[in-house]
């Protein structure tokens, strides 16, 4: 049989360019509450609501959560304690895309984490 390794530059191409979900910046504190009100956050041992009357609660790696936000100059506020560490505010970019609400700590340019929707 020929040996055709066309044929595995074009299944690379194929299987990498694929397009990914876009997030888009969510501007305002009624967009952010339309997406999470009601609706747990989840990832890898962590399940979080965030409620419209500025507070936050849920679990994370056993722990319970508990904690505050408000949303200031476009930007998700909040702070969060569990038994065992408190964390102080931090402003956050949130964004949006196909389910997932991403989270970029120190107002975008620190830590991300990507929480699904549920």
């Amino acid at each position: 049989m020929p040996r055709r390794p066309y044929m595995r530059v074009l299944l690379f191409l194929l299987m990498t360019t694929s397009p990914a979900a876009a997030f888009e910046r969510v501007e305002s504190r009624e967009v952010f509450l339309s997406l999470v009100e009601g609706r747990e956050l989840v990832t890898s041992g962590v399940s979080l609501r965030v409620g419209a009357d500025g507070r936050l609660g849920g679990r994370g790696f056993g722990f319970r959560v508990t904690g505050g936000w408000a949303w200031r100059d476009g930007y998700f506020c909040r702070t969060l304690r569990t038994a065992i560490r408190n964390w102080a505010e931090d402003c956050q970019v949130v964004e949006y895309a196909d389910g997932v609400v991403r989270f970029t700590a120190e107002r975008g340019s620190g830590d991300v984490a990507d929480l699904r929707l549920r």
